[in-house]
């Protein structure tokens, strides 16, 4: 069983670890998309009534892009250059179906195994995760022994789950009893095939305090982003310990880089949000605990920075494309799929947004070509694929 141990910004001095502190005024840095990445415009084709949806990108593979409609629950599949491949719809009560028309899906391309994590049984001990083909086949269910928050693919045989609620309930019952030692085991790698644990990753936590308090209850904020795909293995973000850890192919567990100072040390309380590693720079996100009542402007207090990892400059992002004007975006691992292969950011791009942006003269290039033939109110949404460029 393998163990790191937290930081803090002492621990950090010592090891040299890499670190961004949250009170510096980092300048920002203009960087232009197609700079730094190969991108594609792709419009999943709607010509097909049953391929119109409401929803967004759930996940990007080598060959496929899958979307969730939230309005029917059906799941489609498209081919990258945005061609119908399939779809399906288990939305029902039956043992083979799945209860919620929102749900979180991780897709094995390679098995054709789409996991759907029903999100309408994450409050209840337990959990059944349904397995179906591209074509909507019935495969198999994995029990796992609590809601996973979020489920990420690792290798042919397993999967990493983070487990939340194993947080919470040690959290409480560190708060009843002195002695206990708080340890972070809430992530662990479960079978394929029937959803066994195989591994509880354990990390020592550090004084971090992660807790939304209201009168009545004690939060805990989700972050999906906490663990995600990377060549060498698995990026382990984690707030309770201000923390990015890579996760090996060879099961090897190595500190990454910090946050500081230590959430006790600020107000607002910051935290390490996502953490994406994509080539020549490392992509940071910084986000306040969630609070009751809600911090004011709680999305002023988010920031991106960009890292690079040649000289250990941290910069403010601002990310510009040249095909439309005005527009700036925000890389971070939460819009970012591994495909086995490569890296990519995806960003969706609103239809009513494009056409009034090709009024005002805004667009050019092949995404102004594309808008053109587009209608928006018939027409599905259009996504900027971004390969980032070794």
């Amino acid at each position: 069983m393998d163990s790191a141990i937290g930081c803090s910004s002492d621990i950090q001095l010592k090891s040299g670890l890499p670190s961004i502190d949250v009170r510096k005024e980092y300048p920002e840095k203009e960087i232009i998309l197609t700079d730094i990445a190969d991108i594609t415009y792709v419009h999943l084709n709607s010509q097909n009534s049953d391929y119109v949806y409401r929803g967004g990108v759930k996940y990007i593979t080598e060959n496929s892009i899958v979307i969730v409609d939230i309005s029917s629950g059906s799941v489609l599949f498209f081919s990258k250059d945005g061609n119908p491949k399939s779809r399906f719809n288990h939305y029902g009560q039956g043992p083979e179906d799945y209860s919620s028309a929102n749900f979180l899906i991780v897709y094995d391309e390679k098995e054709d195994d789409l996991y759907v994590i029903d999100s309408k049984f994450f409050d209840i001990p337990g959990h059944f995760t349904k397995v179906y083909s591209s074509t909507g086949e019935y495969k198999r269910s994995l029990y796992l022994p609590s809601s996973p928050d979020p489920l990420v693919d690792f290798d042919d045989h397993s999967l990493f789950v983070y487990d939340m609620k194993q947080l919470y309930n040690k959290l409480l019952k560190k708060e009843t009893d002195s002695s206990y030692q708080l340890m972070d085991s809430s992530i662990f790698r479960i079978s394929k095939k029937d959803g066994k644990v195989l591994e509880y990753v354990e990390f020592p936590i550090s004084e971090v305090d992660i807790f939304g308090y209201s009168n009545k209850a004690t939060v805990i904020k989700s972050y999906q982003s906490r663990i995600n795909n990377c060549a060498a293995g698995l990026f382990f973000c984690l707030p309770e310990t201000d923390t990015v850890f890579l996760y090996g192919k060879d099961k090897t567990l190595t500190p990454v880089i910090c946050k500081t100072p230590l959430v006790s040390n600020l107000n607002p309380r910051l935290v390490l949000g996502g953490f994406l590693d994509a080539e020549n720079y490392q992509y940071i996100t910084v986000e306040p605990i969630l609070s009751f009542p809600p911090v004011e402007k709680h999305e002023s207090l988010v920031k991106h920075y960009i890292r690079d990892k040649q000289t250990g400059e941290i910069f403010h992002q601002k990310i510009s494309l040249p095909d439309y004007k005005g527009k700036d975006f925000n890389i971070e691992s939460q819009n970012t799929y591994f495909t086995g292969k490569e890296t990519l950011a995806c960003f969706s791009l609103d239809i009513f947004e494009l056409k009034q942006a090709e009024k005002e003269n805004k667009l050019s290039g092949k995404l102004k070509k594309l808008v053109s033939t587009l209608n928006e109110s018939e027409d599905n949404d259009v996504y900027l694929l971004a390969t980032f460029k070794k």
